[in-house]
């Protein structure tokens, strides 16, 4: 009788380990942050960009912040495309940079911080902020650039 528990008790917890493993990743929570711009761009244009920001972590989390600059000389000088605050759990905001002069790079930087769930101040990869660190200086995370080719 005790081996027949045994086994039986064996193959629930294998069950239960199975179960576990298939479903958290259903679980897991998703934050994006994410900017939206072409790969190339016309010296002197004005070009359309768009950063993208989201979390399905329920619990009061959202979009604490949102800031958005963007550079012509190779990140030496940085304008500010917005920067918003109290957002809700998803935003979509669409700016306009001035692109620079041919045969340039112009860089394009987005931060986020999501706040007020259970996990505190997180990035978009649920990282805890280091506010006088990663946040101050726009590494990665929280922050990500996208360089655009002007021709």
């Amino acid at each position: 009788m005790f081996q027949i528990l045994s086994s039986c008790t064996t193959r629930l917890s294998l069950l239960g380990v199975l179960f576990v493993a298939l479903t958290a990743p259903a679980l897991a929570v998703v934050r994006d942050l994410r900017i939206v711009a072409p790969l190339t761009a016309a010296a002197g244009q004005d070009l359309a960009v768009t950063f993208v920001a989201s979390t399905d972590a329920g619990q009061g989390e959202h979009v604490g912040f949102l800031h958005a600059e963007y550079s012509n000389d190779g990140g030496k000088t940085w304008v500010a495309v917005c920067y918003l605050d109290n957002i809700g759990s998803s935003i979509r905001r669409a700016g306009v940079v001035k692109v620079g002069p041919a045969g340039t790079t112009m860089q394009v930087r987005v931060r986020a911080a999501f706040r007020g769930g259970l996990a505190g101040d997180v990035d978009y990869k649920g990282a805890a902020i280091r506010w006088k660190d990663t946040w101050e200086n726009w590494t990665q995370p929280p922050a990500k650039i996208a360089t655009v080719v002007v021709k």
